[in-house]
């Protein structure tokens, strides 16, 4: 299979940016221009070792103190923390559940990034993966690479002739299992890995763990999973991402700036945005990593879990049971700082063309495209659902809800009957008869 047809696997990092609006045209360029400059050459002047992947990547291996993190206003005199203050994995081998499965039924875990074959980045470094030339990225792309979309509300529209529409954000179709009801301190999941066909350069398709405080129009996330987005990378990718969400209550979206003013914007699918500190010199935010599952293949999957640091309350992501990747600080929020409010986990679409009154619908998939397969797994699924409220343990959450806003498009299937543990499958193929 040529590299091109490989699904990648990338971290995803979204923090929330301080931002300041700029009236004057001239200057917004101005500035848009230099801060194309330091997206594209700062990675590589802070470099102390470069790495070409076989994929056609170029990793730079930079000093775990010149990372973008740093460039944020509020991480100047930031303290790194180099590991979390207590062992999550303790925790695990204490609530984990007694169902058990066939050897052979059992999914694997991805542990390794393609580029990881041609080199490795030195202990104190952090690997970044070098962005695309100023010339070969897509007009108007680079101002906005990397960058989550923001999350706009539908007001004064009938859902489904039935539902109220601020049910569903604009442009975006999800289908999730949703808890809510306490105060969480983490959440974990084991998310099978697929390929989904993505329309457009546009669009993407994510299925993620989500950790979210705030109203439904005014809210802060962090999420992690993996996702498909082709603008970025001029091919269909498989994506890691952490994000860092923050959304006003007039919905507008800024332009990302380290300013001191008191707006928010969303974040990026890399480390593009400054805020997440990564610490692992094995994962490089961006970079391939391969194999994927198959519909006739071996099942594949991602184990993510993010958890709260109770000394420091450094939002930590743990990856495969045992990689402390990096964390978020907690000042760079507000609503999410001391805990998260509801957890979700789930698929997403972002298109222009969802919604009830968008014609024709985005053919953009959801897992793998196929609706709920509870049989053969063969669907997008999360497995080993847990939550960590506020005291010691992992535990399945007391209260589930499956929702799809657009279930002609995609679905959901909640399956806790006659099972020792109770899984959560989803997703779709966009556009279809039921949903033209």
């Amino acid at each position: 299979m040529e590299l091109k047809r490989m699904a990648l696997l990338v971290l995803e990092i979204t923090v929330i940016n301080i931002t300041l609006e700029v009236a004057e045209s001239d200057s917004m360029s101005r500035g848009k221009s230099s801060e194309i400059e330091r997206k594209t050459s700062l990675p590589k002047m802070r470099a102390v070792k470069s790495i070409q992947s076989e994929d056609g990547d170029i990793i730079d291996c930079i000093g775990i103190s010149d990372q973008p993190a740093f460039d944020h206003p509020a991480l100047r005199n930031h303290t790194i923390q180099m590991t979390p203050s207590y062992d999550p994995t303790m925790e695990m081998k204490t609530t984990t559940t007694t169902a058990t499965k066939r050897k052979e039924d059992s999914p694997i875990t991805i542990t390794s990034q393609i580029w990881r074959r041609s080199g490795s980045c030195p202990k104190g470094t952090i690997p970044i993966r070098r962005l695309p030339k100023k010339n070969d990225l897509k007009e108007n792309a680079i101002n906005k690479y990397g960058r989550k979309k923001a999350t706009f509300l539908h007001h004064a529209k009938q859902f489904n002739d039935s539902k109220i529409s601020n049910l569903q954000q604009a442009n975006r179709s999800v289908a999730i299992l949703h808890t809510e009801g306490f105060s969480y301190l983490g959440a974990k999941g084991d998310i099978k890995v697929w390929n989904p066909y993505v329309e457009s350069d546009d669009e993407y398709s994510t299925s993620q763990i989500c950790l979210r405080s705030g109203p439904h129009f005014d809210y802060e996330a962090i999420e992690s999973g993996w996702a498909v987005k082709t603008n970025i990378f001029d091919v269909s990718i498989l994506v890691l991402l952490l994000i860092g969400e923050s959304l006003e209550k007039d919905g507008s979206e800024h332009n990302a700036s380290a300013t001191a003013d008191a707006s928010m914007t969303t974040g990026c699918f890399d480390l593009t945005c400054p805020g997440f500190v990564q610490t692992s010199n094995e994962i490089a935010l961006g970079a391939a990593i391969y194999p994927i599952s198959l519909p006739t293949g071996l099942p594949y999957q991602i184990i993510l879990y993010i958890y709260q640091d109770p000394d420091t309350s450094n939002w930590w992501l743990q990856y495969g049971e045992k990689m402390n990747i990096g964390y978020w600080p907690p000042h760079l929020f507000s609503m999410i700082r001391h805990h998260a409010e509801t957890v979700q986990w789930g698929g997403e679409v972002y298109s222009s063309k969802v919604g009830t009154q968008s014609h024709p619908h985005t053919a953009t998939a959801m897992g793998n495209g196929n609706y709920p397969d509870i049989i053969f797994d063969n669907s997008g699924y999360v497995k080993r659902i847990r939550v960590h409220e506020n005291y010691p343990g992992l535990k399945f959450p007391e209260w589930v809800n499956a929702y799809s806003d657009e279930y002609d498009c995609y679905e959901v299937y909640y399956i806790s009957d006659y099972v020792e543990d109770p899984e959560f499958y989803y997703g779709g193929p966009g556009r279809n008869p039921q949903c033209p």
